[in-house]
């Protein structure tokens, strides 16, 4: 399996080489060479920041489609991620959503929101047994994940080692279905509806468990103008299929996973910029002693600003907060778990650091290499003004020690100018 699969990737005919990635990256995984921006694969982190900014749209995310899921399988089954239900005007029964969702062509629906509530469960007992791993991160978004493994490394023991809602939701919709048709499981396609596409990237590269329980994932905004044609209909025929409370839906905004666990000792931070800082911090140890939880999203507002969404993040999180206001608070618990305990959610794989950063095989190499990014960030400018086609001067540096990146110090239009003044005096 590749443990550096992605969803994003550049669309080469259509970059223009405008060096608005670059910038926006938070992981420095994006290069310009040749007015064409390429991407370095072991550095990037799926969490679209890029396909969000791009002007061009060169760069895109790879999904699934509903229609191949279809062919694929007997037997569908739709795993509706809680952004779905904030991206409708005048919504406040998401039964309405479910009962659609069944008229589009699947055959089930089991909401991820109620898996949230079991995860929140497991979270809330994990937290209070392990005091020593405080402050415990959470592990619900891929990206927050994959950063900390490549950037972090001191911060993975401080992970929550429990699988994300969209597994637990995956693992009891599948046996409910053998149970309910007797149909083998490679029959059944679970199909997540994503908001974002690091969960595209997950389930080909799991973390915390060898092997993904979801099939397919497709996107909110490729789903939502089928989706929206069958909404009238399903509110003439709405069925009651929601199994999930407020608890569960809240996982869609930010502060909604750290309202499960039952503590007012948490952080909640969104926008992958402002995680990297509380990272930084909580690795410098810059919070109080007592910090139990933090709940950590790389999008604006929470999942409901993932970048495969249709709506504006925080008009959603207004409308997902309405929704909410008429939902209990919980709906599912562990005592609704057939053949499954709550430990049956937890990661049977451990996270591991990835070196990606790392400058030679060896640690004397590394150092030799280090030495020599020393004394070529000495010589150049200092601007950071990402015109060489690397973010930054180090970046620059490290780029022409590790010769695979066609990098070179003439690429510093700066130096290169000096040169040109000192030749022409």
């Amino acid at each position: 399996m590749n443990k550096f699969y992605h969803s994003v990737y550049l669309d080469e005919d259509k970059c223009g080489g405008c060096f608005t990635c670059l910038k926006r990256c938070p992981t420095q995984a994006i290069r310009i060479r040749d007015r064409r921006a390429f991407i370095i694969p072991e550095f990037c982190i799926d969490c679209g920041e890029c396909a969000r900014h791009c002007p061009h749209h060169a760069k895109r995310c790879r999904r699934d489609s509903f229609t191949s899921a279809r062919e694929d399988f007997s037997y569908l089954v739709a795993l509706p991620a809680p952004a779905l239900y904030s991206q409708f005007n005048h919504m406040d029964d998401v039964n309405i959503i479910l009962s659609a969702i069944l008229l589009t062509g699947f055959d089930d629906v089991f909401e991820v929101s109620a898996g949230a509530e079991l995860v929140s469960e497991a979270s809330h007992k994990y937290i209070a047994d392990h005091p020593e791993q405080w402050p415990l991160i959470s592990t619900a978004c891929p990206t927050i994940e994959r950063l900390i493994r490549v950037r972090f490394p001191n911060l993975i023991p401080h992970l929550l080692p429990i699988l994300p809602p969209m597994e637990v939701a995956a693992k009891l919709a599948r046996d409910r279905v053998i149970a309910k048709t007797g149909l083998p499981s490679e029959q059944i396609g679970i199909v997540f509806i994503s908001p974002c596409p690091s969960k595209v990237a997950f389930i080909s590269a799991p973390m915390g468990l060898a092997k993904s329980n979801v099939d397919r994932v497709i996107a909110i905004k490729d789903y939502y103008p089928l989706l929206l044609s069958h909404m009238k209909d399903a509110e003439r025929d709405t069925k009651p299929l929601s199994a999930s409370g407020s608890l569960g839906k809240g996982w869609a905004v930010s502060g909604g996973e750290a309202a499960g666990i039952h503590s007012n000792e948490y952080l909640a931070a969104d926008g992958i910029e402002n995680v990297i800082r509380v990272l930084e911090d909580i690795e410098d140890e810059k919070f109080e002693p007592g910090l139990q939880f933090v709940e950590l999203n790389s999008c604006s507002a929470g999942c409901v600003g993932g970048v495969l969404t249709v709506e504006n993040a925080y008009l959603s999180k207004t409308k997902m907060l309405r929704i909410n206001r008429g939902e209990p608070f919980l709906k599912t618990d562990s005592s609704q778990l057939e053949h499954h305990s709550l430990a049956d959610f937890a990661w049977s794989e451990p996270v591991k650091y990835e070196p990606v950063y790392s400058l030679g095989e060896t640690i004397f190499e590394s150092m030799e290499n280090m030495e020599k990014v020393s004394q070529i960030t000495d010589a150049l400018p200092g601007l950071d003004c990402g015109c060489c086609g690397a973010p930054t001067c180090k970046a620059l540096a490290n780029d022409i020690v590790m010769a695979n990146r066609k990098a070179s110090i003439e690429d510093c239009i700066f130096l290169e100018k000096d040169q040109n003044e000192r030749s022409i005096l």
